[in-house]
C-alpha cells in the first residue's frame, strides 16, 4: 500500500489547534515601532494571544497593555489599559478597563473603553469619560472625538470647568 502527501503547512497547523485557540501566546512583550530609524512606538503587554490566522485577523492583550508614542520631537505619551485588542484588517485598537492616555503636555484622559484609528490617528468613544487639561480645565462627559494629539478635540454631551484667558486691550 503506498499514500502520498502533499505539504501544507497550514493545514498541518490547523489540526494541533483547537477551534478558537490563538496560533502564538507571548508573555512579556516589549515591541519597538521605528520608522526610518527614529523610534515611533513601544508595546508592552504581560501576555498576548495571536488570532491572525483567523478570517478576521487580531491580537488581543488580556492582561492588559501600555503603549507609549513618540513625536518627531521625542515627546512621549502613554496609553494604559485593563485589555486591549488590535484589528489587522480595519487598523482599529479597542482598550477597555481603566483607560488612561497621559500626554507629553499631561493631558490625562481617563475613561472605560476608547478605540483608536491607526489609520487615521483618530481617537473616539461613546463611554463616559474624564479629561484634566495642564491649564486646570476639566472635561467629564460621554462621548468624543480627537486627533492623537488631543489639537482637535470635539466632546458631545459634557460637564466641566473650563479655563479661558482674556486678552487685554491696550
Amino acid at each position: 500500500m503506498l499514500f502520498s502527501c502533499e505539504g501544507n503547512l497550514q493545514q498541518v497547523r490547523a489540526f494541533g489547534m483547537e477551534g478558537d485557540a490563538p496560533q502564538a501566546i507571548a508573555e512579556g512583550i516589549n515591541l519597538k515601532y521605528t520608522d526610518s530609524g527614529r523610534l515611533v512606538a513601544t508595546l508592552k503587554g504581560a501576555k498576548m494571544y495571536d488570532y491572525t490566522n483567523k478570517s478576521f485577523p487580531y491580537r488581543e492583550f488580556p492582561e492588559g497593555v501600555q503603549v507609549e508614542f513618540f513625536d518627531e520631537n521625542n515627546k512621549k505619551s502613554t496609553v494604559y489599559a485593563n485589555y486591549g485588542i488590535i484589528y489587522d484588517q480595519t487598523d482599529l485598537i479597542d482598550l477597555q478597563g481603566d483607560v488612561k492616555i497621559v500626554t507629553a503636555d499631561s493631558t490625562i484622559l481617563e475613561g472605560d473603553q476608547l478605540f483608536w484609528d491607526q489609520a487615521k490617528s483618530w481617537i473616539f468613544t461613546d463611554e463616559p469619560n474624564t479629561i484634566w487639561f495642564p491649564n486646570g480645565a476639566v472635561n467629564r462627559g460621554s462621548g468624543f472625538d480627537s486627533n492623537q494629539n488631543f489639537t482637535n478635540f470635539r466632546s458631545r454631551t459634557n460637564t466641566g470647568v473650563q479655563i479661558i484667558e482674556e486678552e487685554k486691550d491696550e
